[in-house]
């Protein structure tokens, strides 16, 4: 039996709650080092003498790293399992930041985000491929659970550095090595049991699994493309606020970097919580009506946001980053359910896609504040949201699959 069919994800309708943890917990450490990138852009804007154009060119670099190679390891993996990839992974993440740590040169700071961009593309999709063989019947609420390890790894990341990093400078980056290696223990545990898990599946006599939706190939490509578009303006805007809002913080209401990196924190562990809440919904509600809510949902407060004074921006910050961070999970299970039998795939394409958008916008939203100003940069990342409106056109799927 292929390793990569819809039977092998849930041989059994149980929910592993256990390796749900794992998964989370190792993609917490992982998007901890990852966020140390942005929160470390007011202290190499000075060292390094640098413009934010070249600041929003680390981004890119890190993304760019992240996201062409994820849809091509999902799809390997597809086909070829790679238990241990996760741990490998995570010793090119090491790398990066030892490297990080000491980079003379923006061109080695460059070579140091783009190794931990590459060990994000071998985690995330063998990781979120994990959390879908252990989900059972909870499909969203699994991937909320694995995502919201991320999301609050890059709530986290932002806090410590502004305790450890920004006070005693940019080697103190190598503090968080200790992570990437705890990182490593546990994904070498979890990839003992994806080795149980395949084993078990290749001793079970084959089971078919045949999805209920009847959409046609090209409804499934139409629905694809919306659910692209849809996660361009998520990470447009999130790039908006993960990149600048700790200079735009500090621009117009004279916060210290410091204050600002926590202001960053809030909003993070508002998407953190935001991205949890969205799976579990999924599951109950449908996943169309949490992408409805979650996309669409934002923009009144997006829109605001930039004529408000301290106090109502953090109050919009924490609405903006909850709604939008519900989702990626209903988006990225919904797009499972269209195409059956490539998690890995379907997982590298999204995440990569995520990863490439989020890059692409803090490049080039850049070059807009630079020619622009910060303000007129946020008053145009505002709109975005309205995009939430082509999630009228996709299908409606069922919420489960049918085994026989």
């Amino acid at each position: 039996m292929r390793a990569d069919s819809p039977a092998v994800a849930s041989p059994k309708i149980v929910t592993v709650y256990p390796v749900l943890m794992a998964i989370s917990v190792s993609h917490l450490l992982n998007d901890t080092i990852q966020s140390l990138i942005p929160s470390l852009y007011p202290i190499v804007k000075t060292s390094y003498h640098l413009n934010f154009t070249q600041i929003g060119l680390i981004t890119l670099t890190f993304n760019i790293a992240a996201s062409l190679l994820q849809p091509l390891v999902g799809a390997y993996t597809d086909r070829n399992p790679q238990p241990f990839s996760l741990t490998a992974g995570m010793s090119v993440t090491l790398i990066g930041l030892i490297v990080l740590g000491w980079a003379p040169h923006y061109w080695v700071l460059l070579l140091a985000v783009a190794l931990v961009g590459v060990g994000s593309a071998i985690f995330h999709p063998e990781a979120s491929k994990v959390a879908y063989m252990a989900a059972g019947a909870k499909r969203g609420l699994a991937q909320s659970i694995f995502q919201v390890g991320g999301n609050a790894g890059s709530a986290l990341g932002p806090l410590l550095a502004a305790i450890i990093v920004v006070p005693h400078g940019q080697a103190h980056v190598l503090w968080f090595s200790l992570l990437a290696l705890l990182a490593m223990i546990v994904l070498f545990r979890v990839g003992n049991w994806y080795t149980d898990h395949l084993r078990d599946v290749s001793a079970r006599k084959k089971i078919s699994v045949t999805p209920v939706h009847s959409v046609s190939r090209r409804g499934v490509v139409i629905a694809i493309i919306i659910l692209l578009v849809l996660i361009f303006s998520k990470y447009f805007y999130l790039a908006s606020m993960v990149s600048y809002y700790t200079f735009y913080l500090i621009h117009k209401f004279n916060l210290s970097v410091q204050s600002a990196q926590i202001h960053l924190f809030i909003f993070l562990a508002a998407v953190a919580a935001g991205t949890l809440a969205g799976g579990s919904l999924g599951d109950k509600f449908g996943r169309k009506y949490v992408i409805w809510l979650s996309i669409l949902g934002a923009a009144p407060f997006t829109i605001m946001l930039p004529y408000m004074s301290l106090t109502f921006v953090t109050f919009l910050s924490i609405i903006i980053g909850f709604i939008l961070a519900s989702a990626f999970s209903a988006i990225l299970v919904y797009a499972q359910e269209l195409i059956p039998g490539k998690i890995g795939t379907i997982s590298g394409l999204f995440f990569g896609f995520a990863f490439g958008m989020g890059g692409v916008g803090s490049a080039l939203l850049g070059v807009l504040a630079d020619h622009t100003s910060l303000e007129y940069m946020f008053i145009v990342c505002s709109f975005l949201p309205l995009l939430g409106l082509l999630t009228a056109f996709l299908p409606n799927l069922p919420g489960s699959r049918k085994i026989t």
